[in-house]
């Protein structure tokens, strides 16, 4: 039986930015499918009133399984979440969860491995769902992606070598995609978030942010749920900033 509410996808959706937009979501009417690698996206899940699967992004079969999940359930799919972890090469330096000075900067010191698995969470992972949920909505008649990004991704920094790199290739396919699926009515952006307060933040990276402190989940979300919402209906291949005016570039 489909749906008359719409319905969102969420993956790692256990905790931060994923959790707090999976809530926001649900507190504007969507029915939920949530994954992650934790299996912790069962517990949310049921507590919104949804669906939580077990799985990691850099599955194949574990994002078809979300999928089928949605379809069977609910008959639709109007809005997916592309949320992933961190990958290797560096985290928030300020000591914090991720950070790894013996890392930072070291471009050249990151193996194949790394580099393979960071395109499995960061980029692959799109393009996968994409596969899956683009004839969904072209049949139903349109839908939103919106994709987890970093501002990394529009400034890089030698704190983040391979992360930078492949959200700037992510910022490449979202647009590609924008483009090609905008006379579906598909939309596909990325957000992309400064320095945010479920990390530890020093003190010298404060006072690089403009509004002078640290982001909050709950502005992250809200942000999230506008471009996945009708209300964003002409907004598309676009990288969103939600970083306090920390990035410099246009």
């Amino acid at each position: 039986m489909k749906s008359k509410s719409p319905v969102a996808i969420v993956t790692a959706a256990s905790q931060g930015l994923g959790a707090a937009c999976a809530k926001e979501l649900r507190a504007r009417g969507y029915k939920l499918v949530l994954q992650s690698s934790s299996g912790r996206a069962a517990t949310l899940a049921k507590k919104l009133g949804g669906i939580g699967l077990k799985g990691s992004v850099a599955d194949p079969r574990h994002l078809k399984d979300v999928v089928e999940a949605a379809m069977d359930s609910y008959g639709r799919i109007d809005a997916v979440l592309n949320n992933t972890g961190h990958v290797a090469g560096g985290g928030i330096p300020s000591q914090g969860p991720g950070y790894n000075p013996g890392r930072k900067g070291r471009l050249l010191e990151l193996s194949d491995a790394e580099r393979s698995n960071g395109l499995d969470m960061i980029v692959l992972n799109v393009v996968r769902m994409s596969r899956l949920v683009t004839p969904i909505m072209r049949k139903q008649g349109g839908g939103a992606i919106l994709n987890m990004s970093s501002f990394a991704g529009r400034e890089p920094s030698p704190a983040y070598p391979l992360g930078a790199c492949l959200r700037m290739a992510l910022a490449g396919f979202a647009k590609l995609y924008a483009d090609r699926y905008a006379r579906d009515n598909i939309r596909m952006n990325n957000i992309l978030p400064g320095f945010i307060e479920n990390w530890p933040m020093a003190a010298e990276l404060r006072r690089q942010v403009p509004m002078g402190r640290s982001g909050t989940v709950a502005e992250v979300a809200k942000t999230a749920a506008f471009l996945l919402a009708a209300d964003s209906g002409y907004i598309t291949g676009q990288n969103i900033l939600v970083d306090g005016g920390l990035t410099r570039g246009t």
